[in-house]
């Protein structure tokens, strides 16, 4: 793949993830804001994004160029590892990261009152998310997965075109992507204080990792799963 300032971030990720990292060190977000150009991600700083771009040209030459190429993947496939990984995953860890923030603000929630907020951000996504997964499950994906097998005429489809449950679930994602970044910006990158005990550093590892977890589920959707299921859509309407 040839990067340049004009490559678009979610393409670069989707080319080979893991680039991921780069934009991660930059803090830069390839999941829901992946439609911009490295530039764009730069703030058109010359300087800046010729140091990015050379970044990512390192990354792509350490790891052969790619890792699995889910761009190749059948949509109906892409899908089914969406569930079973990401969406599991998901349902798993909300089930195991609560009680551990249930017992991290009641013991240390006095001395660091900012738990309290990191707890109520992580419950109420807690709770959009498992509507979201739910909401993607009944409507977008069985729609997706009747294209696959050559029956958009037989698809139930109350949402006129795909483009519209998809840029619900991608406004829905912009949202779980600011509220980690916010639960990030409390527990100053995930970094347990002094008097943290061991179940503090463990709930702030996980949080970590549901958070990457999260960015890579988003990023598979986003950038591939949805603009593929836009240009299938339109192809078999022709």
């Amino acid at each position: 793949m040839d990067i340049h300032s004009n490559s678009i971030i979610g393409e670069v990720v989707a080319y080979d993830f893991h680039t991921a990292s780069v934009f991660s060190k930059h803090q830069i977000d390839f999941c829901c804001n992946g439609k911009r150009s490295l530039a764009e991600a730069c703030n058109n700083v010359e300087d800046v994004t010729s140091q990015l771009v050379e970044e990512l040209k390192e990354s792509l030459q350490k790891t052969g160029g790619r890792e699995a190429d889910f761009n190749t993947w059948p949509l109906d496939l892409l899908i089914d590892y969406i569930e079973k990984i990401h969406h599991r995953y998901v349902r798993n860890k909300i089930k195991e990261i609560t009680p551990y923030l249930d017992k991290v603000c009641k013991v240390h929630g006095s001395n660091h009152p900012e738990l309290h907020q990191i707890r109520a951000l992580f419950f109420d996504g807690a709770e959009e998310l498992t509507q979201h997964l739910y909401k993607e499950e009944i409507i977008l994906f069985p729609y997706i997965r009747h294209m696959c097998a050559g029956e958009l005429a037989g698809a139930h489809c109350s949402f006129g075109t795909v483009d519209n449950p998809i840029r619900m679930m991608e406004h829905e994602h912009d949202v779980e992507g600011n509220r980690f970044r916010t639960i990030r910006e409390l527990s100053h990158q995930y970094t347990p204080p002094a008097d943290a005990c061991t179940t503090y550093k463990v709930c702030f590892s996980m949080l970590e990792e549901f958070e990457k977890d999260l960015h890579k589920h988003i990023h598979l959707e986003n950038n591939i799963l949805f603009p593929a299921a836009v240009k299938m859509e339109k192809e078999m309407t022709l």
